[in-house]
């Protein structure tokens, strides 16, 4: 038997290829040709300034504009931008076409309220959440959906956050979504903390990511099904909402997930609500789409995977007939064989799965039900934007708890 480090070895000569071009988001490079990241605002090989352009969804070098302050992307069309406000405190990357009135990005002006920052902790906690945050909103703005801050553009139906710290002697602040405020417990940012609090409620996942993907989620129920011709049908497949919310909750927590509820629910927490069902659903939708864009930015393809795995047949899905039901089933058969590699790596680690999960057919067809909600909506959207996203031209400057 041969040693293991020379079978891994050989089958890197053998099938590994030595570079990979990117074939879609989350995969860049710099002007010098390293890879940079999502993340990045400078490149680490040659120093190169970066900066993500939200809107196009490109991160490139930077090169100096008119003016002090203003920058181009080095394989842009020329068009100036400034940075956000918050890139010397926070370090975000995003930017601003130099045109706009505003001084945040994006993302920052989601937000109403930041955490106290003469707190030394509160700073490093902040920083966590706006990583998530912007991944976040890149992944929204990508799938064509609209967003706009409650802060200063829309405040009837806009998108807004709270990030808050529990006082000393005050209730603990729960992390939620009213109306489109979505209030997050900064302490969710400390991994000691969270990982107590997963342990606690005997969860098999928890990250700061997952609970803005989950609470978006309960936002985008009122913008895209609450009032519209998707109301039925989601109440056909997740259940009625109206039943007591607050009711559903405590017998959630008194009594527990029903016992088959892997046969229908993507999480024990879906069982909980209607309401809760969508949002577990669609921040698994999220993840799902995020991830595989991922692996495909980096070349991964089904020529790198080898599993056998039990496809789901389209009988699965919510609308067998949809022109892009067979382009879904694809998706989610493709999914499988790739989670099921990454968990393999993360337990080769010595780690939890990578996702500890296991997809039914229900929650299939609950997937494939946001997947239809998500496309009409970016239809809709992108009609009354005449192809584009529309920027926030504003700004307000949140408050600090």
């Amino acid at each position: 038997m041969k040693p293991l480090y020379d079978v891994v070895s050989q089958g890197l000569i053998h099938s590994w290829k030595p570079v990979k071009a990117a074939k879609a988001g989350r995969a860049y490079r710099c002007r010098c040709s390293r890879p940079v990241f999502f993340r990045n605002s400078e490149c680490l090989a040659c120093h190169a300034p970066l900066g993500f352009e939200p809107l196009l969804g490109e991160l490139g070098a930077l090169q100096p504009g008119d003016a002090e302050g203003l920058w181009r992307l080095e394989n842009g069309d020329g068009a100036q931008y400034r940075r956000c406000a918050n890139f010397e405190q926070i370090g975000c990357n995003w930017l601003i076409p130099a045109d706009s009135d505003a001084t945040l990005c994006l993302s920052c002006v989601l937000n109403r309220t930041i955490p106290d920052l003469s707190e030394p902790e509160n700073l490093a906690y902040w920083q966590s959440i706006e990583i998530a945050k912007r991944q976040l909103v890149a992944q929204l703005l990508a799938l064509g959906l609209p967003v706009r801050s409650k802060v200063s553009d829309d405040p009837d139906n806009g998108l807004c956050f709270d990030f808050l710290k529990s006082l000393p002697d005050g209730p603990r602040v729960l992390t939620g979504h009213d109306e489109g405020l979505i209030t997050l417990n900064v302490e969710e940012a400390d991994d000691a903390r969270r990982e107590a609090m997963r342990k606690q409620l005997g969860e098999p996942y928890r990250t700061l990511l997952g609970h803005l993907r989950h609470e978006v989620g309960h936002y985008y129920w009122d913008v895209l099904v609450r009032d519209s011709h998707w109301l039925e049908p989601y109440r056909a497949l997740f259940g009625d909402e109206s039943f007591d919310y607050a009711t559903a909750l405590q017998q959630h927590y008194e009594n527990g997930p029903p016992a088959d509820w892997p046969q229908q629910f993507v999480s024990a927490y879906a069982t909980s609500h209607p309401w809760e069902d969508w949002a577990e659903t669609w921040a698994h939708y999220l993840h799902l789409v995020d991830t595989m864009n991922t692996a495909l930015a980096f070349g991964l393809n089904a020529e790198d995977v080898e599993v056998d795995t039990e496809p789901f047949g389209s009988d699965a899905l919510y609308d067998p007939q949809h022109p892009g039901a067979g382009q879904f089933l694809y998706f989610i058969n493709a999914w499988v064989d790739l989670v099921t590699i990454l968990n393999e790596l993360s337990r080769s680690m010595g780690q939890r799965d990578f996702y500890p999960f296991v997809m039914s057919r229900p929650v299939v067809a609950k997937l494939h039900f946001i997947h239809l909600v998500i496309e009409d909506a970016r239809d809709q959207h992108l009609q009354a934007q005449d192809g584009g996203v529309e920027a926030a031209t504003t700004m307000a400057e949140p408050v600090v708890s």
